[in-house]
């Protein structure tokens, strides 16, 4: 549900196989609004809609679309942050080969404290075994 706003990006665009230009990537970054919207204006999803908008802020606050910091994200977006990324990270996309669940884990723990709230990964590093 959190990806729900692409559903308004062509998906010639969603499965370009080359790097996307800095136009197109604006393009993208727009599909927390459009979720946002479109479950806000859905009476059994609106509780949800923030949590939508904001799963691309990042935990040092260079993340959009408000460049959100810290606890100001609220934690079920860090929470989907975190599951997204290593979803994207062990999947086969059109521009990239998937990496195995060791190096995705590693990239999470690399980047605890900037794209990722550092305690949540702190408790994957304690309580999972991936």
């Amino acid at each position: 549900m959190h990806d729900i706003g692409k559903i308004a990006i062509d998906s010639n665009l969603l499965n370009k196989p080359d790097k996307l230009t800095d136009s197109e990537y604006e393009v993208i970054k727009r599909h927390p609004e459009v979720g946002y919207h479109i479950l806000k204006s859905a009476d059994a999803y609106s509780s949800l809609s923030d949590y939508v908008l904001s799963h691309h802020e990042h935990w040092d606050g260079k993340g959009y679309p408000r460049g959100l910091k810290g606890h100001e994200i609220p934690l079920v977006s860090r929470i989907i942050s975190i599951a997204d990324a290593y979803e994207a990270m062990i999947a086969e996309r059109p521009y990239r080969k998937s990496i195995s669940k060791e190096d995705a884990f590693a990239e999470l723990v690399r980047c605890a404290g900037t794209q990722f709230d550092p305690d949540i990964i702190k408790l994957m590093i304690e309580d999972f075994v991936i």
